[in-house]
């Protein structure tokens, strides 16, 4: 009987392939920096929509409850106490979250104006988050 002897597979044009297949250092090197290079252009990009995602959240919750405080003083003929009395009356289901600083509690109450004919504590909502937007402008102040 004679002895089988393994031979490397073939190539599909019949000859013998002398090399493993595989990827050489080269190859993978040149690949993953292809990728880095995508990656340092599209990060700055992702986090710069984030940043105004936030922003324009923060500009919606603010209206929102700004309606609802109008809303209130419209039906009531008085500002809220608080903002916990919108929640309470059913003018907002709960309080929104500030996406900056990740908190329900750090909204800052600001008074109504003196006019003599609306009373209460509550006439302006702002943010209690530090830093600025990327256009300058505090977070407080929008």
């Amino acid at each position: 009987m004679a002895a089988r002897t393994m031979t490397r597979p073939h190539d599909p044009g019949g000859r013998r392939c002398g090399r493993r297949s595989g990827f050489t250092l080269i190859e993978l090197i040149v690949v993953m920096a292809i990728v880095a290079l995508l990656v340092a252009v599209a990060a700055p990009r992702y986090f710069q929509s984030l940043e105004r995602a936030r922003e324009n959240t923060l500009r919606t919750s603010l209206q929102v409850m700004r309606h609802a405080i109008d809303q209130y003083a419209a039906d009531r003929g008085r500002y809220p106490e608080s903002l916990d009395d919108l929640v309470q009356s059913h003018y907002l289901r709960s309080l929104p979250e500030d996406p900056f600083s990740g908190r329900r509690d750090s909204w800052v109450a600001v008074e109504p104006p003196p006019d003599g004919l609306l009373t209460g504590r509550l006439g302006d909502v702002r943010s209690g988050a530090a830093g600025r937007t990327p256009g300058g402008v505090l977070y407080a102040d929008l």
